[in-house]
């Protein structure tokens, strides 16, 4: 069992999804960082091919690593499906490194990708929470959210429209009766008197009016001839 150097360039700490192991200096590509150990089970045994944990590191067909032990600080790094490291698998030598893909920086966590069986039986059903699908995630509800945004301002202006549209046929309405109450109004007048000249008679006739006008003049005649 190998035993975890001073100079070790790692450590365990909190991450996103738990316990992480994380650089605390800079590891350079293609850097051995650690082992993934712990007990070998051997298929062909029952008691020990029943064994089940998510820590299993399966080597061959027969040999399967049980990195549950608490000694395998390497059962701390977690999946990425955009890693920066991977597992160096040598079956012969029945052991398990984890090797830098890529410049890891001192703060960085350390991840490499677990495989499609143990993506499809522990972390898919629970969502991954690595970086990436993080990013994903926070992609997809950034576009739910404009377009919930855009629909709020579509409806909001649509309402508007409509609102718009009542309060001009209301106004044409009220239009309309100003219309037809002055309309009204002047039928009114012209129903009580005739207009001559811009005036009203009050309700006589023009012929009422001339021959009152005659009967006068007769009767100032008339007044006449007998002086």
């Amino acid at each position: 069992m190998p035993t975890i150097s001073s100079n070790k360039p790692y450590r365990v700490g909190r991450s996103r999804t738990g316990l992480g192991l994380f650089a605390t200096k800079p590891i350079k590509k293609g850097t051995k960082i650690i082992r993934y150990f712990g007990p070998l089970l051997d298929s062909k045994k029952k008691d020990e091919d029943a064994i089940e944990n998510k820590y299993l590191f399966e080597l061959t067909n027969r040999w399967t690593i049980d990195g549950s032990i608490r000694e395998n600080v390497a059962r701390y790094i977690n999946h990425a499906c955009r890693p920066n490291a991977e597992s160096d698998v040598r079956p012969r030598k029945r052991k398990v490194f984890i090797r830098a893909i890529k410049d890891i920086e001192p703060g960085d966590e350390i991840n490499y990708d677990y495989g499609t069986d143990y993506f499809k039986a522990y972390l898919k059903p629970i969502g991954c929470k690595c970086d990436a699908c993080e990013k994903k995630r926070k992609k997809k509800r950034k576009k739910k959210r404009a377009e919930a945004r855009a629909e709020r301002v579509r409806l909001k202006e649509r309402a508007e429209r409509k609102a718009q549209r009542k309060a001009e046929k209301l106004a044409e309405e009220r239009a309309r009766q100003r219309q037809a109450k002055k309309a009204a109004k002047a039928n009114g007048k012209l129903a009580n008197g005739t207009a001559l000249n811009g005036k009203h008679l009050n309700g006589h006739s023009l012929i009422n009016t001339a021959g009152k006008k005659a009967a006068s003049s007769k009767r100032g005649t008339a007044r006449a001839l007998n002086a």
